[in-house]
């Protein structure tokens, strides 16, 4: 028995890249397969089905079972109509994966108003929309699993992407309040943080040579064996998480918690907290970080 029989498993982004790896290694586990891509470019631009439906094609030739979706997931009402799409055609949703998703890098101070709102649509609202439309389902049948694409840039942090950190930082809080609301109706929701070569990535500049050379290692598919762990009834118990992976490489992700405390029975004053708790908090400062300073080996 495959881990996955009787699953059906609805992908945004499913075309390519890692959402490919994703839908194949889904099928392969046993799942019937809605593969979601409107086919846009990565920055969002146009539309073609080719993708969808060659990756449907892909898990059907391996004796799968797949249809192709090619709704947006910035509509309210095209994310139901993804999510009864799998009703029609398969009669039940097990999983979802809000994989899809565009990139808009630019330096913060030249950032537009469409360069911010659009990444935020696709990313943010596009996994709000696709879950929301799936929890009425998975609360129906009282299980679900949720498992949403967060980043090391909204993580930790990086240059020129102020829309995709706010958007994918977002997304963990998202995940983990679903999390705790859908908890009594066993819908699990957690979180993946991907490194991966894929269309986005080469979007990173020329001259940030250490990092292209890093991300070149990563295969997409590499990413896959997590989700579909997550998406199986063996991670039951497990909600709330963030996971890294990158390569052969799995992490869990720590979660803001305090770091320090400070307090006096006289009440604060702005010039206390200047002389008393700045000095005391400087040490367990986070720095200006971005994810190499985090991780700075090769992946392994």
């Amino acid at each position: 028995m495959k881990l996955l029989d009787g699953k059906v498993v609805i992908v945004t982004g499913g075309g390519r890249g890692i959402g490919r790896g994703i839908c194949l290694s889904m099928g392969a586990a046993g799942a019937k397969v809605v593969v979601n891509d409107i086919g846009t470019s990565s920055s969002g631009e146009g539309q073609d089905k080719r993708p969808a439906q060659t990756v449907v094609d892909e898990i059907k030739s391996a004796g799968g079972q797949a249809v192709a979706s090619y709704d947006s997931i910035t509509s309210w009402n095209n994310a139901h109509r993804i999510v009864e799409t799998a009703m029609d055609v398969f009669g039940r949703v097990d999983s979802v994966v809000n994989n899809a998703g565009i990139l808009r890098d630019v330096i913060f101070h030249k950032m537009s108003e469409s360069d911010f709102d659009d990444v935020l649509a696709v990313h943010l609202k596009g996994s709000f929309n696709v879950s929301r439309a799936a929890a009425v389902r998975f609360r129906a049948q009282q299980s679900g699993s949720m498992l949403h694409m967060t980043s090391t840039s909204g993580l930790i942090g990086n240059f020129g992407q102020a829309n995709y950190g706010a958007a994918k930082l977002g997304i963990v809080g998202l995940s983990k309040c679903i999390s705790l609301d859908m908890r009594r109706f066993n819908v699990r929701s957690n979180c993946i943080a991907p490194a991966a070569a894929t269309r986005m990535t080469d979007t990173i500049p020329d001259d940030q040579v250490v990092r292209k050379a890093k991300i070149a290692l990563q295969s997409p598919e590499k990413i896959a064996p997590l989700v579909v762990a997550l998406a199986s009834d063996a991670a039951a118990d497990i909600t709330g998480q963030v996971f890294f992976v990158r390569r052969n490489e799995v992490f869990l992700m720590s979660q803001s918690r305090p770091v320090r405390q400070m307090q006096t029975s006289d009440g604060w004053t702005p010039e206390t907290i200047v002389e008393r708790v700045f000095p005391a908090f400087k040490p367990s400062y986070y720095g200006p970080d971005v994810t190499l300073d985090v991780f700075p080996w090769d992946p392994t």
